[in-house]
């Protein structure tokens, strides 16, 4: 495959962008030492997934299936990434908000409107899975015409045991910023990664001779992401502890949060954005602005009113965020999410449902209502 035609078959399936690597690609043993070394440090928090090992010959544990992606799939040859963004002209987190007003990461926002005109939540994962499939189509067609055979292919979205942001990095979508994040020069770091991998080699004689594309790193000495993490999850440049971060704390994370980081989780009541609004790279005035009909902003989600979220039973939940990523959070998980966020308020008006709530069954639910009381009387 030649990086200019899959680039292009990638975007005529509606990807913004795509990047191509040969496997193993240049950094792979580089890469892997550091995903051991971080989960090995337990910044992986309770992702158990992300320290799935191989098994050995023996039935002992092996090398981390995520560490390598040759681990799980011995016959992938060549990565194709692509990069969908989903920015819009909505505000940032960081922006002036109304009081009592909660925070749902942007990437949640997604929705489309359907064939009767109405709109509706759309998961990201399902909308770049289907285009993964119409581009690995658009191949196996010119493949077949080509007389060249059938090859192997896997496709995912957030899902599969690769690590997407290694990928795309050696696929020359952009490069790893101090904030962890991918950050494409031009589209910036709003955006979802999906990863084709496939048992095709690489053209070895196309202009570039099949070498690795890089893009270099251009964060320089500026370090707002790491001063503006409220909960100081950027531990160093380039390094994430997860169990620190508030998107792991609103939505991976079951039970209870401990007490000390609730305070720097703010009014964040699904993900965070904050590392992503403060960072240069996705000024309004650098990236534009993402015209992807199916994954548009709902406006309903934007800066939403803590009353609204905490008023919605598990029905109303349901029905809300049915096909949404606020789904993962859980119903009890984003009302545990909702009471941080009316203790961090100072809005005395949340009283009532933090009192309601401190007595609940849900340990998680029942710890954040009670620190949020403390919190709201601390601040009178």
């Amino acid at each position: 495959m030649s990086r200019e035609q899959v680039r292009a078959w990638a975007r005529e399936a509606g990807f913004a962008e795509a990047g191509l690597a040969a496997l193993p690609h240049v950094h792979s043993e580089r890469d892997a030492a550091r995903f051991e070394e971080w989960v090995r440090a337990g910044r992986a928090g309770t992702m158990c997934y992300l320290e799935r090992r191989e098994s050995g010959p023996g039935g002992e544990d092996g090398r981390l299936l995520r560490s390598r992606v040759g681990i799980p799939f011995p016959w992938a040859r060549s990565a194709i990434v692509c990069f969908a963004g989903y920015d819009s002209a909505q505000p940032r987190s960081i922006d002036p908000a109304a009081e009592g007003a909660g925070w749902i990461a942007r990437y949640a926002w997604s929705s489309k409107v359907d064939a009767s005109g109405v709109r509706r939540p759309s998961d990201y994962h399902k909308v770049l899975l289907k285009r993964l499939k119409a581009l690995e189509a658009r191949i196996r067609e010119a493949r077949l015409r080509e007389q060249f055979g059938e090859f192997e292919a896997r496709g995912y979205v957030d899902t599969g045991p690769v690590v997407e942001r290694a990928l795309a990095t050696a696929a020359g979508l952009g490069w790893t910023g101090k904030n962890t994040c991918l950050i494409h020069p031009r589209l910036g770091s709003y955006g979802f990664l999906a990863v084709l991998l496939t048992s095709l080699e690489v053209e070895a004689d196309s202009p570039d001779g099949g070498a690795p594309l890089t893009v270099p790193d251009r964060c320089g000495s500026c370090r707002r992401c790491l001063d503006a993490c409220p909960t100081g999850a950027l531990i160093a440049p380039y390094q994430m502890d997860a169990a620190r971060c508030i998107s792991y704390l609103t939505i991976e994370h079951r039970g209870a949060i401990v007490p000390e980081l609730m305070a720097g989780m703010g009014r964040q009541v699904f993900g965070c954005d904050i590392c992503q609004d403060v960072c240069p790279w996705n000024s309004p005035r650098r990236t534009p602005v993402s015209a992807d009909p199916e994954l548009e902003a709902r406006a309903d989600l934007v800066n939403p009113a803590l009353e609204w979220l905490a008023s919605l039973d598990e029905s109303e939940f349901e029905q809300r965020f049915n096909g949404s990523p606020v789904r993962r959070a859980g119903f009890l998980g984003l009302k545990r999410n909702v009471a941080v966020a009316m203790g961090n308020s100072g809005q005395g008006r949340f009283v009532p449902w933090l009192h309601q709530w401190a007595e609940a069954a849900d340990e998680g639910l029942r710890s954040a209502a009670r620190w949020g009381l403390e919190k709201l009387r601390a601040s009178r």
